[in-house]
């Protein structure tokens, strides 16, 4: 496999709901030379899609990961975003598969 292909977003990645975003950020990779360029040119379409593929697999630990860790806040809140940020990643580790 090429570096280009490694760092090219995998077709199985297409979930519903994030496929504009995939397409769009397949077509940054197709137009720009693998390395810093592209790196810098698609990075917001990377982050897009990475966030989209989250809020698809744990929509509710997602929301409130967003909504509790948007700012400083209290140390209460501080608290309850630690917590979401918890089970955000419990969720995400049950979407995981052992290659």
């Amino acid at each position: 496999m090429s570096v280009s292909e490694r760092n090219s977003p995998s077709p199985s990645a297409v979930v519903h709901g994030c496929d504009r975003i995939h397409r769009a950020l397949a077509e940054c990779h197709r137009r720009i030379a693998a390395g810093p360029s592209r790196e810098a040119a698609c990075r917001h379409l990377n982050r897009a899609l990475a966030e989209c593929l989250v809020a698809v697999a744990c929509p509710e630990e997602s929301d409130a990961v967003r909504t509790l860790c948007s700012s400083g806040g209290t140390p209460i809140k501080r608290r309850q975003c630690e917590l979401a940020k918890l089970s955000l990643s419990a969720c995400l580790s049950s979407h995981q598969t052992e290659l």
